[in-house]
C-alpha cells in the first residue's frame, strides 16, 4: 500500500510513497529503544551540540523545506521559511535550556539529603497533523529529545515528505541512529502503536475527536499523554480598544495558513458599539490579501490543504448563512483547479451556528455582536473549546481582570495568539491537556523522581 503525498494547488499526485510494514515497524521500535538506552547516559553538553546542529541544518535547508510544505500542504513559500526558522529557534532555545530545566531541585526533609530529579521515559509517540507539518514536530522532538527520550514520528498522511525531511535533519545532525524515526502509516495503526510496550508515552496535536480516540487508547495502557487539540479562539475587541489596529491585526490572526491553525483567531466578538467601525475595516483587511500559488512569494493565502476540508468549511458557511449570519465577503467556490477558498466574513453570528459552534479550520471569519464587556466575555467562553484568546483594550488593568475571567490556555492582549518556545502552549476543555514548551513543555515526559538519602 501507498501513500500518496497530492498537490492542494493542482490536484497532481507528488509522489507515491511506500507504507511503513509491520516487519520495519517492530525493527524501528526495537532500535529506538535501544537507541534510547544509549542516548539517556548522554550528557547535556552532547545533546545541546547535536541540538544545535539540527537547528543549523534547518536554516541551511530552509528554502527547500519551506518548498515542501508548499507542495504537499499548500503553505505560502514564505511562511513555509517562516515556519523553518521557529524550529531552529526552539532547537537553539532548548539546547540552551534543558539542562537548567531538569536540574535536581533540592528538598529539605528528614533525610540526610533529598532531592527531585527528571528522568526520561523511553520512546514517545508523536501523532502529528499537516497544518504546521514542521513547527508541530519539532515543538514536541526538541524538548523530548533534549530530556533524553526517543522520537517515534506518526504524521499526517498527506506529508510524507516532510515527516521523511525532518527524519533527515536529526539523522544528519548526528544524533543516534534510529534515535527519531518517522513511520509513514495510516491512522488505523495508531491504536496498537500506543499498545506496544516500547512505546512509553504519546502525545497528539489533532482535532478533539482524534484527542478523544487517542486519550482512550493510552487510557487503557496507563500511559501519559499530552493533547493540543482544536480551537474557536476568541478574538474580543472592547470599545476602548484602537479599532483600527485590532482589525488590521484580525485579518493576519484569521488568514496566517490560510486559517489552517487551532490558535488562529476565529471568532471575533465586538462590542456593539464599535461594531460597524471594526467590520468596515476588517473587510476590507480580509479583502487584501492574495490568493494563489503557494510558490509565488506574493502569495498570502494558498489552498485548503485538501479538497474535503475545503467543501467541509463551504458548508459550514452555508448552513450558517442559512441560519441567519450575513455574508460580507467571500463564501463562494472558487473555479478552476485546487482547493482554494476566498477570504470569508460572516456577520450575525449566534450559538447555534457552525460558524459559532464549530471549528471553522479555514480563512473563514465569525463576527458576534457583545453588548458590553459582561458579554463579551459571556460569549467567549460559550465554547467547547479553550485554547488561546485575543483581547483588545487599552486600559491594561482591565485586560489583566479579564485575563482571568477568559477560559483558555493562553490570552494576549493587543495581540494575535501565537506559540514561543519560552511560554507554554496548550488548551483546556476540549482542546486538550498537558502542556508543550517552556519548562512545562519538557517536564511531560519525564519520570519526576524523589531521591531521599538516610
Amino acid at each position: 500500500m501507498n501513500i500518496q503525498s497530492i498537490n492542494p494547488a493542482t490536484g497532481a499526485v507528488l509522489e507515491n510513497f511506500p507504507e511503513t510494514g509491520a516487519g520495519e515497524i517492530d525493527w524501528i521500535l526495537t532500535a529506538a529503544r535501544q537507541s534510547f538506552h544509549q542516548w539517556r547516559r548522554s550528557p547535556f553538553g552532547e545533546r545541546s551540540k547535536l541540538m544545535r546542529a539540527a537547528a543549523r541544518i534547518l536554516r541551511e535547508r530552509k528554502e527547500k523545506y519551506a518548498r515542501t510544505m508548499a507542495l504537499e500542504m499548500g503553505k505560502p513559500v514564505v511562511q513555509g521559511e517562516a515556519e523553518v526558522e521557529k524550529c531552529a529557534t526552539c532547537c537553539d532555545y532548548y539546547a540552551e535550556q534543558a539542562e537548567p530545566f531538569l536540574a535536581n531541585q533540592e528538598r529539605q526533609t528528614d533525610a540526610s539529603r533529598s532531592y527531585v530529579r527528571f528522568d526520561p521515559l523511553g520512546p514517545v509517540l508523536a501523532v502529528m497533523p499537516w497544518n504546521f507539518p514542521f513547527w508541530q514536530v519539532f515543538r514536541f522532538a526538541a524538548p523530548a529529545l533534549m530530556a533524553g527520550n526517543a522520537g517515534i514520528l506518526k504524521h499526517a498522511s498527506n506529508v510524507p515528505g516532510c515527516a521523511l525531511e525532518i527524519e533527515e535533519v536529526f539523522r544528519d545532525a548526528g544524533f543516534p541512529e534510529n534515535l527519531f524515526r518517522a513511520l509513514l502509516v495510516g491512522s488505523d495503526k495508531v491504536a496498537a502503536l500506543i499498545a506496544d510496550p516500547r512505546i512509553r508515552a504519546v502525545t497528539l496535536t489533532g482535532s478533539d475527536s482524534a484527542g478523544s480516540k487517542v486519550a482512550a487508547q493510552a487510557g487503557r495502557e496507563l500511559k501519559p499523554t499530552v493533547l493540543e487539540l482544536g480551537g474557536s479562539d476568541p478574538f474580543i475587541v472592547l470599545e476602548d480598544a484602537d479599532v483600527d489596529k485590532a482589525a488590521n491585526a484580525a485579518a493576519a490572526a484569521r488568514l496566517i495558513n490560510g486559517g489552517q491553525s487551532c490558535i488562529a483567531a476565529k471568532r471575533f466578538i465586538v462590542i456593539e458599539e464599535v461594531a460597524e467601525k471594526f467590520i468596515h475595516t476588517f473587510v476590507a483587511a480580509m479583502a487584501t490579501h492574495k490568493i494563489g500559488d503557494p510558490l509565488d512569494r506574493a502569495t498570502q493565502v494558498g489552498p485548503q490543504a485538501r479538497h474535503d476540508l475545503r467543501d467541509s468549511l463551504h458548508r459550514q458557511v452555508e448552513a450558517s448563512v442559512k441560519r441567519g449570519a450575513k455574508l460580507l465577503l467571500g463564501g463562494r467556490l472558487l473555479e478552476g483547479p485546487g482547493a482554494f477558498y476566498p477570504p470569508t466574513v460572516l456577520d450575525g453570528v449566534t450559538k447555534g451556528m457552525p460558524a459559532f459552534d464549530e471549528e471553522t479550520f479555514g480563512p473563514v471569519a465569525a463576527v458576534i455582536r457583545a453588548e458590553n464587556e459582561e458579554d463579551a466575555i459571556r460569549l467567549a467562553n460559550d465554547s467547547m473549546f479553550g485554547l488561546g484568546a485575543a483581547l483588545w483594550t487599552e486600559n491594561r488593568e482591565r485586560a489583566e481582570r479579564i485575563a482571568g475571567d477568559i477560559e483558555a490556555g493562553s490570552v494576549f492582549v493587543n495581540g494575535m495568539v501565537k506559540s514561543d518556545p519560552r511560554l507554554p502552549f496548550g488548551g483546556i476543555k476540549r482542546s486538550g491537556y498537558g502542556r508543550e514548551l517552556s519548562e512545562y513543555g519538557i517536564r511531560e515526559f519525564v519520570n519526576i523522581k524523589s531521591v531521599w538519602m538516610a
